[in-house]
């Protein structure tokens, strides 16, 4: 058992004695797993309290290239996410398993779709969060990236829109094609109310946050990854001329070879356009 092993196995047995037998034994074996995997991969760490983001997207990862069970894969991150609430560092895990593009267990994501009740996000008060909300649908950015966003350096060409890898998640800079007469009318809409920038001039980007969470809670639009599942959808669509499995079109196994293959580039195209690299994340976005 490895230094971090043997430091895990003292949190979930002497330290933080909670749960059942049976639980803190699976949760026991999930942080030695873990521990062994750090390791093997250079990370050489003594102490849980040394653990980083950094860390667990290591693991999400390679437990996805493995192949594992959505089920499995959730069992792990509750491990992790027990560590991390322990140690004080809760925020080294992102929230929800979708936004690592862990299926649901019932790999059926119909119902997280969602676009905009525009009666809602009429009673917002700032129209910079108003044109935030609506690039979350037209574009499928994340909120960050909403907050962040500037259209002076946004605007590529006529047909391209870029995101800054200082606005992504994992800094990943990526392009995205306009192909749509919405988008268009939302580009408009920015270039009529500011100069490019969603953060008002005199507030910082942790203020504009609070501020679009409060706005959002307030009128009921808090809860909108699933914007981002409604342009994937909407992407598919349009890139391959048929509804994709969480809409009810035909899934993966049942395509001809020729659509097999097609399905497959468009999903690829499809998760670097949401600022993912990998085929498996759409799954949770189009179905299987």
């Amino acid at each position: 058992m490895s230094q971090l092993g043997y430091r895990l196995h003292q949190m979930v047995n002497d330290t933080h004695r909670e749960s059942s037998f049976s639980t803190r034994a699976t949760r026991s074996k999930v942080l030695n797993l873990a521990a062994k995997q750090l390791l093997k991969n250079g990370y050489r760490l003594k102490d849980p309290s040394g653990l980083k983001t950094k860390h667990v997207n290591y693991l999400v990862q390679r437990w996805q290239d493995e192949g594992l069970a959505a089920k499995t894969i959730k069992n792990r991150m509750a491990a992790l996410r027990w560590v991390a609430e322990k140690i004080g560092k809760p925020n080294i895990c992102l929230r929800g398993n979708d936004d690592y593009g862990i299926p649901r267990v019932r790999n059926n994501p119909i119902g997280k779709s969602k676009t905009l009740d525009m009666d809602k996000h009429a009673k917002i008060k700032s129209d910079l969060i108003k044109l935030s909300l609506r690039l979350q649908q037209e574009f499928g950015l994340r909120k960050e990236e909403c907050m962040k966003f500037s259209l002076s350096y946004a605007m590529k060409d006529a047909q391209t829109l870029r995101i800054k890898g200082t606005w992504a998640k994992g800094g990943k800079y990526r392009e995205i094609p306009i192909w749509k007469e919405s988008q268009w009318q939302l580009i408009k809409g920015i270039a009529a109310v500011t100069k490019g920038a969603l953060i008002e001039p005199e507030k910082k980007y942790v203020d504009q946050m609070r501020e679009y969470d409060r706005e959002t809670i307030r009128v009921g639009l808090n809860k909108n990854h699933g914007l981002r599942h409604h342009f994937a959808r909407q992407r598919y669509l349009e890139l391959t001329g048929w509804k994709c499995p969480a809409d009810g079109g035909p899934r993966r196994r049942e395509l001809s070879p020729i659509d097999y293959e097609r399905d497959t580039e468009v999903r690829e195209q499809i998760s670097r356009e949401l600022g993912h690299e990998r085929l498996k994340i759409t799954y949770a976005y189009l179905g299987s």
